[in-house]
């Protein structure tokens, strides 16, 4: 079965041609070599468009379109899905790039567990010139639950989208599925983030493998990095949304899980955009986001919050994001107990 299978290797992309060459190297460089590589170009220039045709003019396997014009992220990577002809379907953005047995790995999965309609596994996390930091990898994959223990078929296929713990791409899954989901504009600011959820909640099975396959490059060129300064506004999309999903009471304690991550994120971000009242309600209804109590972090939003309530009777709000809304942990105001650390909250890539 898995030498037969067509894969179809999306790839949408954004004024990133030096990053792009290196993803479509590692993409056809795969063990697996029945694949199709298909990229949807939103640059606004032709640098792209040229690089291409010089280089990869005559591979059959690639099937470059530059969309003019653009469509943006979601509504491109829709039409990549819609665009592929494999018996499956692998995402990876442009600026990461995959390990050279990852359709081997995960297609063997289909092997073990025939009723799985997708797999995934670890990802390195490496600078612009590719070098792996192994300890940042190993923090940011426990971050989202991927550890030896839950290596296998997952019992609860929705948890794993729920938690974050199915990745923002280098997944491998059934076309049919894939297309069946697709991305949805209307949730474009976290379009990753829902699409994840949405699929592991229709798959009927889904199986992680703790083995790295792919590389997500973290640099200042990189959509998470230039990004940085609005992941708030995805932050609050995602748990919108998740707060607003119908979920099966197996599944409860998993929206409860990613509220944790949520929560203190985006009472962060109603403190600093002077919504004192909401962000207090939030926090003080989601103890648990905080340990009850135990996490520094409570006292310095809650400090935040009486500052934002200062604020709002002296001065009209202005929207505002910063670091902490960003993911990254702020200087609390009392000695750190045991504060873990936080990575990018929804993966979101925006170009």
């Amino acid at each position: 079965m898995t030498i037969k299978t067509k894969v179809s290797i999306c790839l949408p992309t954004y004024k990133r041609p030096d990053l792009l060459i290196g993803c479509i190297e590692s993409c056809l460089a795969q063990t697996h070599t029945n694949i199709e590589i298909v990229i949807g170009d939103d640059s606004p220039d032709e640098q792209t468009e040229r690089l291409i045709a010089a280089r990869y003019g005559n591979d059959k396997r690639i099937a470059y379109r530059r969309n003019t014009p653009a469509l943006g992220q979601s509504r491109n990577v829709a039409s990549l899905f819609a665009r592929a002809t494999g018996d499956k379907i692998l995402l990876i953005h442009d600026d990461d790039y995959l390990a050279g047995h990852c359709i081997e790995r995960l297609l063997a999965q289909w092997e073990r567990h025939p009723e799985i309609q997708a797999a995934f596994g670890n990802q390195y996390e490496v600078d612009h010139d590719g070098s792996v930091d192994h300890a940042s990898s190993q923090r940011m994959n426990h971050a989202y639950h991927r550890t030896p223990a839950a290596a296998g078929l997952q019992a609860l296929p929705g948890r794993t989208g729920i938690v974050q713990m199915f990745p923002n791409n280098g997944w491998l899954a059934d076309a049919a599925l894939v297309k069946q989901i697709s991305y949805d504009e209307q949730h474009a600011v976290c379009c990753d983030y829902v699409f994840g959820v949405r699929l592991c909640l229709a798959a009927r099975g889904v199986c992680y493998i703790d083995e790295h396959v792919s590389y997500y490059r973290k640099t200042d060129v990189s959509v998470s990095q230039s990004t940085r300064n609005t992941t708030s506004a995805s932050s609050l999309a995602a748990w919108s949304f998740l707060q607003g999903l119908t979920l099966p009471p197996a599944l409860e304690p998993a929206r409860k899980l990613a509220m944790r991550r949520f929560v203190p994120i985006v009472v962060s971000l109603y403190a600093r955009n002077d919504k004192a009242r909401a962000g207090l309600h939030l926090a003080l209804g989601n103890l648990h986001a905080y340990r009850f109590g135990l996490s520094p972090r409570l006292y310095y939003h809650l400090l935040m919050i009486w500052k934002s309530a200062r604020r709002a009777k002296r001065r009209t709000p202005a929207l505002a994001f910063d670091a902490d809304e960003a993911g990254v942990e702020v200087p609390p105001v009392a000695p750190v107990l045991d504060v873990a650390p936080m990575v990018d909250v929804t993966r979101t890539r925006l170009p």
